[in-house]
């Protein structure tokens, strides 16, 4: 069995609730790929594969994920809520494009310092970072310097 199942089936059960074979599949399924999803995402995922299981035991199994520290949450402030694997990942913070959505995932070392400082400044007790740095990937650079010369040669 792999470890995030089971990670989940013994959460599962100290909560005394049913290991369902919907929410098996959906860890499963979480876990097969290493790449952020939404509900929607997540639900296509499924039936492609001929998976019946409806909208509502995702909605109901993503807070539980989350709960047991194998998911997190992530906003990439395009109105809906996205997913990745914390499990087994390190922390890392997000380069998002605002023009295509690519997203490129980052370690940076700096940031534990900044952390610190922070604490030490304010008092804090911090428990987790989220960085999001957002611009424009080389490829879409690229395409609006293109356009840039294209308008000027019309």
């Amino acid at each position: 069995m792999k470890p995030e199942l089971k990670i989940f089936q013994e959460f599962i059960r100290s909560r005394g609730l049913r290991q369902t074979p919907e929410r098996q599949c959906i860890v499963a399924e979480i876990f097969r790929k290493k790449e952020h999803f939404n509900v929607d995402e997540l639900f296509m995922r499924l039936r492609t594969q001929g998976k019946k299981i409806s909208k509502a035991s995702i909605y109901r199994t993503l807070p539980l994920l989350k709960d047991c520290g194998l998911i997190r949450e992530v906003n990439f402030s395009d109105g809906h809520w996205h997913y990745e694997q914390t499990y087994g990942q390190p922390h890392h913070c997000h380069l998002r494009c605002l023009c295509c959505g690519a997203i490129v995932e980052f370690e940076e070392p700096l940031m534990n310092v900044v952390e610190r400082k922070l604490s030490y400044t304010y008092g804090y007790k911090i428990s987790k970072h989220v960085l999001e740095v957002q611009g424009l990937c080389p490829r879409c650079q690229e395409a609006a310097a293109n356009r840039g010369l294209e308008a000027k040669h019309a």
